[in-house]
């Protein structure tokens, strides 16, 4: 499996799951599940490299401002759920993260005071594989290394947030 089938994937499970997080993870495990077991143990490779490509203080940045906070697992979190958004969505939250600014579910997000929150995503291939065989992934299945992030301001700085991140910055503005 490449990354362009890992997207296939999500997109048919987005198809069924609509726009909740945990029902695009979901039937992702399950569409992934009944595929042979070198394409779970790919799929996993890819969504790490997904989640290694997303770790940038600027995203960061975004999912503090969005979820009124965030925890490095918080971001992991934050990610799983980006990924269940689609891949169009995903590369330009990464590319421009003031774009999330522009999806239903952040507006959604901003009016309710709810985080967004994808960790059910990260599981996706382990869910698939138990699924499969009955068995956990190995743990040779892949390596995930983050590169250094680099926080390029301080996210509780209001006007430095609102500088970088303006459209996300006015959506939740605190009154």
């Amino acid at each position: 499996m490449d990354e362009q089938q890992f997207w296939d994937v999500i997109a048919e499970a987005r198809r069924q799951g609509g726009e909740d997080a945990e029902a695009v993870a979901a039937h992702a495990a399950d569409l992934l599940a009944a595929r042979p077991r070198a394409d779970i143990l790919d799929a996993e490779r890819v969504l790490q490299g997904l989640l290694a490509d997303s770790y940038r203080g600027e995203l960061w940045g975004a999912a503090y401002l969005i979820n009124g906070g965030c925890s490095d697992d918080g971001f992991d979190y934050f990610r799983g759920w980006l990924v269940t958004r689609g891949r169009e969505v995903f590369e330009q939250a990464v590319a421009e993260p003031d774009s999330l600014a522009g999806l239903a579910a952040v507006r959604a997000a901003a009016e309710a005071g709810e985080d967004l929150d994808g960790e059910d995503t990260l599981a996706v291939a382990w869910t698939a594989h138990r699924a499969a065989t009955g068995e956990d992934l190995p743990d040779d299945c892949f390596t995930l290394s983050y590169p250094d992030i680099r926080f390029a301001w301080d996210f509780d700085d209001e006007g430095e947030t609102a500088r970088r991140l303006p459209r996300l910055s006015a959506l939740f503005a605190q009154d």
